[in-house]
């Protein structure tokens, strides 16, 4: 017998599970034992071997060895085997950056899963879907991903997609009732959901009779999980600066060789020349360090409660010239607390705060009992009754299992002694329309005891109000006039103005043996109730974050379903809505075109009453201004504008599973200055990756130009192929590393957003590397000139010198690279990992220049102590020259 076939009774003993309160840990563990996790069998990684030599594919790499293997055929066997020991280090290193890689991705994969809500030892708590067995129930409802197949137990209104398993792109309606067919398509086992597909309406309960490979989703095996590698438009750019080194580099050479050969030197040595400039040419560690930076600040940024999902995200974050952001969690706690309610044309208030059931109920001075008073008591009641949140008690303290609004409206009944377990005593729930971004409301059809059936809605008071005819006043039921709607509006604009959010709430009685069959029915012809306002008070961070997103030349937007008075409130407070600033509402949006939108865009900072379609619009007009556009959202319906924004939020405590799936950055705690903090760490890995390409091709501009300078003085090199690889890959490599890591600068988020058009030499980086690189290739060329000038049969010596002079040179401009104005702007110890990489790299220099054994190989000599004097002075000249030019023209 097939589980669609059975009843949930006999899933339930066939399952040995519980439906009151689930699995207990003993069974789950048996059950993990004998199952395993529930996740699918991945694609065969490759071999660590073959991820090894996938380190010497890249261009560069390959025309380095080629020239080494050419000057080994010459007979430089000595030159050529350290070479290649020096290419192997670097891949080893590339091999093991590339494995701490996929251990971060795999990471990131253990953050972002799906989390479940499952019912174990009679408590339902959240867990990532992987720990899943068969036997457990968990419960879903619109924008959740179904962790593992089911056999649904409990349905209201639920749809399920499912075209990830059977192509059908609209969604399915699904039901509790067994079917009695046999052999049926899985599109249509309407009482089964399955691993992987989307909940896009509605909510349900279901058994899990399906993990892992025994899943349906498992049983596809096209549908095997991949991780996706993303290439960033910087990577890019630096992919394509590097094939114009190789070309430079391949000129170099010919122009050295034909050079030397027109002045009459032997072709095997002007071959090593250019084999020199070659090597001095290639930035061989620019692509590995760009992967390490960006691999780093993605770990930082986890540190800091975001997690990046795409990684051209780390740089888009740089570009972000408005954040439109939720209010609602985001900018506030998500802790909604009742303070007001309103009925018939008097206002009562409730003490207590947060979720703790405590608090008494007054009008004016008063202290009054609301079972007293028939509409209130009926306001607190049908608040209670059309809820789907529960008051649970963790840790000693009350928390919200459920949407927040209707935590509060249950905990505002819990303080009138209105319980949960009472009213199910009282009434039955029969049906239930969930809420509707785009309806507003959410019904319920319960049924008394008597066998009265009614419908009860909640939902935005002014929604309500059209769909109402009648209204309770002084606890009668009359017709619903103009001067009553007028009283509720006038009602509705003074609790907004306290900044408290309203709440609906209205009811209909049913005529006997009436059937309902559509909201639309049921949300017509109501008795309005009355108003129950709440206040979620703002996030105390929130404030100073938007102050700072503002220095950084950063337009805050807030965007929230509350009354434009409470909005305009929140948004006053937290320094969002500055004087003449102006504030839309649904109505207005929905009235204009994208067109219209991009005309007042700019000058708006507040948009209320809108539904999540209206985010997409608010999107395309800031883009259609040139805005680089981030964007929040949780919902089903916030996904296209989450897709369509540069940069797409998705919560991570209450966003579902759709929102995240169309995000690029999730924040794990739902919390606006996390996004400043994103923000500002995106700013500064990018100011960080053009810090070390500053250095490193400065580097390299130097080390061609001494080359290349004393080939057409017709002097030897001053440097050998050896000793350039040297400096390039172990002498740049540690000191670029901490770069990486360096702090941001005081300013970073005091400049302007960075253009997603500007290239990676904008802001004077070019002249940088050009006039640093400069200088660095003449002081080195001078140093060598000096002593070989001095004692030119002694070459080896002068080369040394050489090497010394500019792996100094390099070491000291490196402190220079950390700031965009001068070297002595920032304090060199506030980042010891480029102190120390620095200390190491001098150290493996002494090594290399005095360790006997090491001199053949890297053509090295003996330093006498006084030339020190002549490498230290020519090796800070480049720096403090140009520092000292800066400094005197910031003083005029």
């Amino acid at each position: 017998m097939k589980w669609y076939q059975m009843e949930a009774e006999k899933v339930e003993r066939t399952m040995n599970t519980d439906i009151q309160t689930g699995l207990s840990d003993k069974a789950v563990k048996e059950r993990q034992e004998q199952y395993g996790y529930n996740e699918l069998k991945e694609a065969d990684r490759p071999s660590a071997l073959l991820v090894f030599l996938e380190q010497f594919k890249d261009f560069m790499v390959v025309v380095l060895l080629a020239a080494t293997l050419i000057s080994g055929l010459l007979g430089e066997y000595i030159d050529a085997i350290a070479i290649i020991a020096i290419v192997l280090i670097n891949g080893l290193l590339g091999f093991f950056q590339e494995r701490k890689a996929e251990k971060s991705l795999h990471a990131l994969k253990e953050l972002s899963a799906p989390q479940v809500n499952v019912l174990r030892n009679g408590q339902w708590g959240k867990i990532p879907s992987k720990e899943l067995v068969v036997g457990d129930l968990i419960k879903f409802s619109s924008g959740d991903r179904i962790g593992a197949d089911l056999r649904v137990i409990e349905s209201k209104s639920l749809e399920i997609e499912e075209s990830a398993l059977t192509g059908e792109s609209l969604p399915v309606a699904k039901k509790v009732q067994p079917i009695a067919n046999d052999d049926i398509a899985l599109g249509d086992q309407e009482n089964m959901a399955f691993m992987g597909t989307m909940v896009t309406r509605g909510s349900g309960v279901g058994i899990v009779v399906g993990t892992g490979m025994d899943t349906a989703m498992g049983q596809i095996a096209d549908l095997l999980q991949s991780a996706e590698t993303m290439v960033t438009p910087l990577q890019r750019k630096l992919e394509q600066l590097g094939k114009i080194l190789i070309v430079v580099a391949l000129l170099l050479t010919l122009l050295v060789v034909v050079i030397g050969v027109i002045q009459g030197h032997d072709i095997y040595d002007m071959f090593l020349a250019g084999v020199s400039l070659a090597v001095a040419a290639i930035p061989e560690g620019l692509p590995a360090i760009v992967t390490v930076a960006l691999s780093l600040g993605v770990q930082r940024m986890i540190k800091k409660k975001s997690i990046v999902r795409k990684l051209p995200a780390v740089e888009t974050l740089g570009c972000a010239s408005v954040i439109c952001s939720d209010k609602t969690g985001t900018m506030t706690q998500n802790k909604m607390t009742v303070t007001h309610l309103w009925s018939g044309g008097k206002t009562w208030k409730v003490s207590g705060t947060g979720y703790e059931p405590q608090g008494a109920f007054s009008q004016g001075d008063d202290t009054v009992d609301p079972k007293k008073i028939k509409s209130l008591h009926q306001l607190l009641t049908f608040g209670a009754l059309c809820n789907n949140a529960e008051l649970l008690m963790k840790d000693k303290e009350y928390i919200i299992d459920g949407d927040p609004t209707e935590g509060a409206l249950l905990v505002a009944s819990l303080k009138a002694g209105v319980s949960k377990a009472a009213l199910a005593s009282q009434f039955t729930i029969e049906q239930e329309f969930p809420f509707d971004s785009a309806r507003k409301m959410m019904s319920v059809i319960v049924k008394d005891k008597e066998g009265k059936r009614y419908v009860i809605t909640k939902g935005a008071p002014d929604v309500l109000l059209n769909t109402s005819e009648s209204i309770l006043w002084e606890n009668k039921q009359q017709y619903l006039t103009e001067n009553n709607k007028k009283e509720v509006k006038n009602a509705i604009e003074k609790l907004a103005s306290g900044a408290l959010r309203t709440i609906a709430i209205a009811f209909k009685p049913m005529k006997e043996n009436q059937q309902i069959k559509s909201e639309f029915e049921a949300e017509k012809d109501l008795v309005f109730i009355g108003l129950q306002g709440m206040i979620d008070p703002p996030r105390p961070e929130v404030k100073q974050a938007v102050k700072e997103c503002k220095d950084a030349g950063i337009k805050t937007v807030m965007i929230t379903g509350d009354h434009v008075i409470t909005a305009k409130a929140i948004a006053t407070q937290l320094g969002i809505l500055p004087m003449g600033g102006k504030v839309l509402d649904g109505n207005a949006l929905s009235a204009m075109s994208v067109e219209e939108l991009e005309d007042i865009v700019d000058d708006v900072y507040v948009f209320a009453r809108v539904s999540p379609e209206h985010k997409l619009k608010i999107v395309k007009a800031f883009q259609k201004n040139g805005h680089i556009v981030a964007m929040t959202g949780d919902g089903v319906n916030d996904a296209p504008a989450i897709k369509a924004a540069d940069i797409g939020i998705a919560m991570g405590i209450t966003g579902t599973d759709v929102a995240k799936e169309a995000s690029s950055l999730v924040l794990l705690d739902d919390n606006f200055a996390t996004i400043k903090s994103a923000i500002k760490e995106g700013r500064n890995i990018y100011e960080n990756i053009r810090k070390f390409i500053r250095y490193l091709l400065a580097s390299n501009v130097g080390e061609i130009l001494v080359m290349l300078f004393a080939m057409i003085l017709g002097l030897p090199l001053p440097l050998v192929p050896i000793q350039i690889l040297w400096v390039n890959l172990v002498t740049d490599g540690l000191p670029a590393m901490a770069l990486g890591l360096d702090q941001a600068e005081g300013d970073v988020m005091k400049r302007k957003p960075r253009s997603p058009r500007e290239g990676v030499f904008a802001r004077g980086l070019g002249w940088k590397v050009i006039s640093r690189g400069f200088l660095i290739g003449i002081a080195t060329l001078i140093a060598f000139m000096i002593v070989y000038n001095r004692n030119p049969e002694n070459l080896g010596y002068a080369q040394t010198i050489a090497f010394a002079t500019l792996v100094l040179a390099q070491l000291i401009h490196v402190f220079d690279c950390r700031s965009e104005r001068s070297v002595f702007h920032r304090n060199p110890f506030q980042n010891m990992y480029l102190v120390w990489a620095v200390i190491s790299s001098i150290l493996l220099m002494l090594v290399v220049i005095y360790y006997p054994p090491l001199q053949p190989i890297f053509h090295t000599q003996y330093i006498e102590p006084r030339d020190w004097l002549l490498v230290i002075g020519l090796s800070a000249l480049p720096t403090f020259l140009l520092a000292g030019s800066l400094l005197s023209r910031k003083k005029r």
